[in-house]
């Protein structure tokens, strides 16, 4: 690989002594991730069943290097959500935002969604969690992932920071800004970055990123917490960036990021220069909180992880200002009856919805039902109005309304577990029938195992991880996988 020689000499200067071991990373083969969704499966359980070679990633629970021969993407875990495929280095930074159920998350430039899916998983489907990307095409991809993944909870935007700013003032527990960069530390994984790089660029990224942490800044509540983070090495766009922050808000703090292998502190001397107060001179220092990860150090890609806390109590804020509450529940009573009827046939008793006749008793879907054209949502708990916004998500998508029924969507399907549906097909991973359901092949009720005078929905899984919907009829079940997704 041909590096710019302003980069090198650049990165030189930085390594000292350490950067010919740097240049020899670029010629090792790079490492290659999985994470565990913890809404889909455990660790336990998923190691009895994975056929890939797997080896522990040492900052993050649920992340795990796989073998070069292996290919997660190609098995039906991946389509059924199990894991996601992620550069292990960007596991990190959600390790540090330190994401709990029910609060309200922010992921500021979430494509194409590695660290949204991160967060949701922490998060075990309680609160808030919008996750934006202004670029039209990236937030379709964002979108997907988080259907994929099984996120009930989410809400997907495609914003400008500014915009939200303005929604949602002093409103979020925790921001994660994983701001686009010049990409130096993906020069390995992707050659286009090497192509695009020039000092201007760094310059240009560095700029927007201070923009968009003044405007993550806003929407944070007293006490809460941003991480920043970047996949670059240039000192512009790390510690340069967060020492501005730092003296534009001397109510934030850095959080000390913990000790790993292979990490390293971010360092002051690469800061920049600012008036010699005491004040800058403790932002200065405490860049050493800040940690870098080096491809000649771990297995992992270039990347920089900041923390910063907000001063205060989350009391203190008083709320959104001129951000109205969520839509009223969906109350026509004509459709809903559709749905109760849906549910009443296809889902267990157990299986609880808003503003449905069921009795709860098991998993019980909280928030509230809003239609958005023919489709039913299912908005989070604590949704606001998103009028006036790009939304490509407003929460799960149930289903829709055809002529006097409800059709289910494949979202409600991969947010199901097999217990939660009245009918299940399981399917073994490496099976014919099952490379013919993911085909969009029809299956007989017989090689399915199930009863005759059966029909309905019924929830397909593969090794117990639901994967998609069939309707039931006649001994036949008519295949709903849909066909963007079906295999050749």
């Amino acid at each position: 690989m041909e590096l710019p020689s302003a980069f090198k000499e650049r990165m030189e200067r930085m390594l000292g002594n350490e950067y010919g071991a740097f240049l020899q990373s670029y010629e090792k083969e790079r490492s290659r991730g999985l994470r565990l969704n913890r809404l889909k499966t455990d660790r336990g359980t998923f190691l009895e069943k994975a056929p890939f070679s797997l080896q522990r990633i040492p900052w993050t629970e649920e992340g795990y290097y796989y073998g070069a021969d292996d290919r997660p993407g190609l098995h039906p875990y991946h389509g059924a959500g199990v894991y996601y495929i992620q550069e292990p280095s960007a596991m990190a930074a959600v390790s540090l935002l330190d994401p709990r159920p029910g609060e309200r998350i922010l992921d500021l430039c979430a494509a194409p969604g590695g660290k949204t899916t991160q967060i949701a998983s922490l998060m075990a489907g309680e609160g808030l969690l919008i996750s934006n990307e202004i670029h039209p095409a990236r937030a379709k991809i964002l979108s997907r992932n988080v259907e994929r993944m099984g996120i009930s909870n989410a809400i997907v935007t495609n914003e400008e920071a500014e915009r939200l700013a303005d929604a949602f003032p002093a409103f979020f527990d925790r921001i994660l800004v994983d701001a686009p960069c010049s990409g130096e530390g993906m020069f390995r994984k992707e050659e286009e970055a090497v192509k695009e790089w020039s000092p201007q660029n760094v310059q240009r990224c560095a700029a927007r990123q201070r923009t968009l942490l003044r405007f993550a800044a806003s929407m944070l509540k007293p006490g809460g917490r941003i991480v920043y983070s970047t996949c670059t090495f240039a000192p512009e766009e790390n510690e340069g960036t967060i020492l501005d922050f730092l003296s534009a808000n001397p109510d934030f703090s850095v959080v000390r990021a913990p000790e790993r292998e292979g990490f390293s502190r971010g360092a002051p001397e690469w800061g920049g220069s600012l008036p010699h107060g005491p004040a800058e001179k403790d932002a200065s220092l405490s860049l050493r909180e800040t940690i870098r990860i080096w491809p000649h150090r771990a297995n992992g890609e270039g990347h920089y992880i900041a923390a910063l806390q907000k001063g205060g109590r989350p009391e203190e804020t008083g709320g959104t200002p001129g951000r109205k509450p969520a839509p009223s529940p969906f109350k026509d009573k004509e459709l809903l009856k559709y749905f109760h009827i849906f549910c009443r046939e296809a889902l267990a008793e157990k299986t609880a919805w808003p503003a449905s006749d069921r009795n709860p008793g098991g998993r019980e879907y909280s928030g509230r039902l809003a239609a958005w054209g023919d489709q039913l949502y299912l908005l989070p708990t604590q949704s606001l109005s998103l009028s006036g916004l790009r939304v490509l998500r407003p929460g799960l998508c149930l289903g829709s309304f055809k002529k006097k029924r409800f059709e289910p969507s494949h979202a409600l399907a991969l947010a199901l577990k097999e217990e939660e549906a009245r009918f299940c097909c399981r399917l073994p991973a490496g099976s014919a029938l099952l490379s013919a359901y993911l085909r969009g092949e029809s299956l007989s009720a017989g090689d399915a195992h199930l009863p005759d005078g059966q029909k309905g929905w019924v929830l397909m899984s593969v090794d117990g991880y639901s994967t998609g919907w069939a309707r039931l009829s006649g001994g036949i079940l008519k295949n709903h996988y849909p066909k963007g997704l079906r295999i050749t």
